[in-house]
C-alpha cells in the first residue's frame, strides 16, 4: 500500500468514526453498532472507500485488535485473578469446554474430520471481548452480576487462547496445496524473516507448539525480571514519551515474535499486557492509552464491519445463516444453563447469555493460524470467518433487543453513567470515601474547622451527602486528574477511607508517584491490608476496626470489676504494643513459618507486659493515678495511636 493510500484509508475510517457515533447516538443506540454500520457502508459492499480487495481492511483490523488486547491484558491483575478466581473458572471453564465440546460433536455430525471438528468448537466457543467489555462499560452494567460473570467467563477465554493456539499445530490434517494461496504477509517479510517463517512451517506441529509455549514463559519470565526494573528506571526520568515508548517496544516486540511464530501479533501483545498488569504503573500506564482507547476500538469495529465478505455470504446465505443462528443460539443455551449452575437470577441470566452468545475477535486468530497450520480447508476457513463476523455485528442489535424489550420485563436497571463532578472547592485536606468510616474523620476536621475536599465514586451517597448540606464530590480519586482537580499539588494531607481494599491500594501507589509530598493517611481493612501500607510507607495506616475494638474491651474490662484507671491504662497498653507487634510483622507475613512463630512470640510478650503492669499497679496505686505519669503514658500512646490505629 503507497503512503498516500495509507493516509487515505485513516482519514476514511475517522471520518467514519466522528460521523457514526453521533448519528448512533443520536438514534439512542451504542456505539459499537455505529462503528459497525459505517465499516459496512465504507467496505466493499458499499462505497468501496476502503478493502476493496480486503487486504488493508484487516491490516487496520490487526492494528486495533493488537493495542485493544494489549489494553485488556492490563487489567488482568494477579489479584483482580484470584479475587475472580471462582467465577473464572467455574463459569469460564464450564462456558469454553461444554460450548467447544457440543459444538466439534455437531461438526462432525456435518461430515468434518474430528481433528478439523475440534478446531473449530475451540474458534467458535469464543465471545468478543472488544464488542463485550465496551457494550457494558458504556451502559453501565459492568457492576452488575450478569456483568461481572460476563467479565469473568471473557478473561478466562482470553486466557484459554494461549494452550489453544499450542495446540492447534497438532490437529494439522490438510495438505498444503489445500490451504489456498491467500496472501499471509510472508510477500512482504525480509529475507531472513521469510527464512525463519520458512523453517517454522516445515518443522512438525509439535515444534510450533513448545516454542509458543516457550516464547510465553520468557515473555512472563523476562518481563517481570527484566522489563519491569527498566521500566522503573525510565520512570525516574519523568519523561513522558520514553515511558510511553517503551511500554510499545515490549507490545511490538512481542507481537513481532509471535508473528514469526505464525501466530497472531495480537496474542503477544496480549502476553505484553498481562506482564505489565503486575507492575506499579500499570495505572499510569492506562491513563497515558486512554485517550487513543477509544479510537483504537472503534477502528477495530469499523474494520469487522468492512471486512464482512458479503458476497461470500449471499452465494451461500442458508449455510452461513444457519451458522450464525445455531451458534448464537447454542452458545445462549449452554451460558443460559451454567449461569443456573452458578445461582444467577434469571434476569441477569438472561442478560448473560444474550451478552455472550456471538463468535469472537480471538476466533479469527484461531482459524488464520489453524489454516496455516493445516487444520482447516480455506472453504471452512472463510465460511467460519465471515459467520463469526455476522454474528458480532448482530450483537448490538442484541443488546438493544435485549435493553429495551427483554430487560424491563424482567426488572434489570443499568447503573446511570455519570461523569466526574467539577471540583470547585480546594483545601489542604482531601478526604477519598466518605461512607460509614470516612464520615467519622471528615465530621472530626470539619468539627475543628479544619476545611475538606470530599471526594466519593458512590453517586447516591454522593447526592445524599449533598442534600444533608455536604459539600462532596462524585469522581474516581485514583484518577491522577481528579486529584490534580481537586488541588493536589499545593494540599498537605490525603486521607483514604474507602472500603475496597484495591482501590485503596491504586489510589496510595498513584498518589506516592504523582504528588510525593502529600501525607498519606490510610484505612486498612483487614490485618493483611494494613501490613501491605505499610510495606507502601504511608505516613498512616489504620485498622478500621481497631479504635472502636479496643474502646469495646476497655468497657468489657470495667464491666467484669476492673476500675476505669485500670481499664484505660490497659488498653492504651494494648494498643502500644498491638502497633508495635505489626510493623514488627509486616516484614513477616509472607513467610507463613516466621510469621506463626512472631504471632506467638508477640502474644507472650503481651501477657508478660500486662502482668508487669499490674505487679506495678498493685504494689503502688499512688503511681497508677499519679498525674504525671498518666499525662507522659497518655503522650507516648498518643504518638503511636496517631501511626496506628486512633
Amino acid at each position: 500500500m503507497s503512503h498516500q493510500a495509507l493516509f487515505l484509508s485513516a482519514l476514511v475510517y475517522l471520518l467514519a468514526a466522528v460521523i457514526s457515533v453521533p448519528v448512533a447516538k443520536k438514534l439512542g443506540l451504542s456505539s459499537v453498532l455505529g462503528y459497525l454500520v459505517a465499516g459496512v457502508i465504507i467496505g466493499p459492499f458499499c462505497f468501496k472507500l476502503v478493502g476493496e480487495e480486503g487486504a488493508d481492511v484487516m491490516h487496520f483490523a490487526e492494528f486495533g485488535v493488537v493495542l485493544m488486547l494489549f489494553l485488556v491484558g492490563l487489567e488482568l491483575r494477579p489479584s483482580l485473578l484470584w479475587k475472580l478466581r471462582g467465577p473464572i473458572l467455574g463459569l469460564g471453564g464450564a462456558q469454553v469446554i461444554v460450548t467447544a465440546v457440543l459444538i466439534a460433536g455437531i461438526a462432525v455430525l456435518c461430515g468434518l474430520a474430528w481433528q478439523m471438528a475440534i478446531g473449530v468448537g475451540m474458534a467458535l466457543a469464543l465471545s468478543s471481548t472488544a464488542i463485550v467489555l465496551q457494550t457494558l462499560q458504556e451502559k453501565g452494567l459492568m457492576e452488575t452480576t450478569g456483568g461481572q460473570s460476563s467479565f469473568s467467563v471473557l478473561l478466562f477465554q482470553d486466557i484459554a487462547v494461549i494452550p489453544m493456539l499450542a495446540v492447534m499445530p497438532l490437529l494439522a490434517t490438510v495438505r498444503e496445496t489445500d490451504q489456498g494461496h491467500g496472501d499471509h504477509g510472508s510477500d512482504h517479510h525480509g529475507t531472513e524473516e521469510l527464512a525463519f517463517t520458512n523453517w517454522i512451517s516445515e518443522q512438525p506441529g509439535w515444534v510450533t507448539t513448545v516454542l509458543v509455549l516457550a516464547t510465553v514463559a520468557a515473555v512472563i519470565i523476562g518481563g517481570r525480571y527484566l522489563f519491569q526494573p527498566i521500566l522503573t528506571i525510565v520512570a525516574k526520568t519523568r519523561v513522558r514519551e520514553v515511558f510511553v515508548a517503551l511500554a510499545l517496544v515490549l507490545v511490538i516486540g512481542v507481537a513481532l515474535w509471535m508473528s514469526l511464530l505464525g501466530v497472531s501479533p495480537a496474542l503477544g501483545a496480549f502476553l505484553a499486557g498481562v506482564v505489565l498488569a503486575e507492575s506499579e504503573y500499570r495505572h499510569e500506564l492506562e491513563s497515558d492509552i486512554e485517550p487513543f482507547k477509544g479510537i483504537l476500538l472503534g477502528v477495530f469495529f469499523i474494520s469487522v464491519g468492512a471486512s464482512i465478505d458479503f458476497r461470500l455470504i449471499l452465494s451461500q446465505p442458508g449455510t452461513i445463516l444457519a451458522i450464525v443462528a445455531g451458534l448464537m443460539v447454542l452458545k445462549a443455551a449452554v451460558i443460559f444453563a451454567i449461569g443456573h449452575w452458578g445461582k444467577l437470577g434469571f434476569d441477569q441470566r438472561t442478560f448473560f447469555a444474550l451478552a455472550l452468545a456471538q463468535g469472537g475477535e480471538f476466533a479469527f486468530v484461531l482459524l488464520g493460524f489453524g489454516l496455516t497450520k493445516g487444520v482447516f480447508t480455506n472453504e471452512v476457513s472463510q465460511v467460519l470467518v465471515a459467520s463469526v463476523a455476522l454474528s458480532m455485528a448482530v450483537t448490538p442489535l442484541v443488546f438493544l433487543i435485549e435493553e429495551r424489550v427483554i430487560r424491563p420485563r424482567l426488572g434489570t436497571r443499568a447503573a446511570p453513567e455519570r461523569k466526574p463532578d467539577d471540583i470547585e472547592k480546594r483545601s489542604e485536606v482531601i478526604l477519598a470515601g466518605f461512607g460509614r468510616f470516612g464520615n467519622f474523620v471528615g465530621r472530626l476536621l470539619q468539627s475543628q474547622n479544619v476545611p475538606v475536599t470530599v471526594i466519593d465514586h458512590d453517586a447516591d451517597h454522593i447526592d445524599f451527602l449533598r442534600e444533608i448540606g455536604v459539600e462532596a464530590y462524585y469522581g474516581d480519586a485514583s484518577r491522577h486528574e481528579l486529584l490534580e482537580a481537586a488541588g493536589a499539588e499545593q494540599a498537605k494531607l490525603l486521607i483514604v477511607t474507602l472500603e475496597a481494599e484495591e482501590k485503596v491500594n491504586e489510589i496510595v501507589a498513584m498518589a506516592r508517584r504523582r504528588f510525593p509530598h502529600l501525607r498519606i493517611l490510610t484505612r486498612a481493612a483487614s490485618r493483611q491490608h494494613l501490613y501491605e501500607l505499610i510495606e507502601e510507607q504511608v505516613d498512616v495506616a489504620i485498622h478500621q476496626h481497631a479504635g472502636s475494638a479496643s474502646e469495646l474491651g476497655e468497657s468489657a474490662l470495667e464491666m467484669i470489676g476492673f476500675r476505669r484507671h485500670q481499664a484505660a491504662r490497659a488498653a492504651r497498653l494494648f494498643r502500644k504494643h498491638d502497633w508495635e507487634a505489626t510493623v514488627d510483622l509486616a516484614g513477616e507475613h509472607r513467610d507463613r513459618s516466621r510469621y506463626i512463630d512472631k504471632v506467638r512470640e508477640r502474644l507472650a510478650t503481651l501477657r508478660d507486659l500486662s502482668d508487669h503492669e499490674a505487679e506495678v499497679e498493685r504494689g503502688d496505686m499512688t503511681h497508677a493515678w499519679d498525674t504525671t505519669a498518666l499525662r507522659a503514658a497518655t503522650s507516648g500512646a498518643e504518638d503511636l495511636e496517631g501511626k496506628a490505629a486512633e
